[in-house]
């Protein structure tokens, strides 16, 4: 589990193709203190199991269901990437409940900038609109937002001058896909008020 309040960026060292999956190689320095093998490390929002550590690098497979399904099968060499750890039992939750688990992937709209803010437009995958509320959390590129306006297509977010300096978002440009995670208390409170639905209403929620 995470918290969404990204740690680091890291870079992109190497990416080694396995056929079925790549073995992602990544550059940095805090996310490895304390790390070892088969710890998880959010980047970019996608959780990974971490399967060496050499020096200033760690190493991750990515398997095919996780290229297809997010945007971690566009990253090349030289690209940054947002790193967070696992959060334990004694670390602050200064995001939101974030499992690394990528709902869908978005296209970055639109961008306003502003004195102190910046405003982005993003796409929603279809099915993911149900899950946001203005003023409600979710999670872009391993991010803990705080949707401005959420729409049937699209939602905003406000970055703050913290979040553009320390986190892949400040580089993001209109036409730039990123992941995202919706909130996971949204989808359980769903399943649970599906299970008190009548059959009828359920088949009409569900289309």
């Amino acid at each position: 589990m995470f918290t969404g309040i990204v740690e680091e960026l890291g870079t992109v060292a190497a990416i080694d193709d396995l056929t079925d999956a790549i073995r992602l190689t990544i550059s940095a320095s805090e996310v490895l203190e304390g790390t070892g093998l088969g710890d998880s490390i959010a980047v970019n929002g996608c959780c990974l199991t971490v399967v060496s550590v050499d020096g200033g690098a760690w190493t991750a497979d990515v398997m095919k269901e996780s290229l297809d399904k997010t945007s971690m099968g566009a990253v090349r060499p030289g690209d940054p990437v947002n790193l967070e750890r696992a959060v334990t039992a004694e670390k602050r939750l200064g995001g939101h409940i974030v499992q690394g688990h990528v709902d869908g992937v978005g296209e970055v709209l639109r961008r306003e900038p502003s004195e102190h803010w910046e405003v982005v437009e993003i796409s929603l995958p279809p099915g993911l609109a149900r899950y946001l509320v203005d003023k409600g959390s979710i999670t872009v590129d391993g991010v803990s937002l705080t949707v401005v306006e959420a729409g049937p297509t699209s939602f905003t977010i406000s970055l703050i001058p913290e979040t553009l300096a320390r986190t892949t978002l400040g580089q993001r440009r209109p036409g730039d896909r990123v992941n995202l995670e919706v909130d996971i208390l949204a989808k359980h409170v769903e399943k649970l008020l599906a299970a008190q639905l009548p059959s009828g209403q359920q088949k009409e929620q569900d289309a």
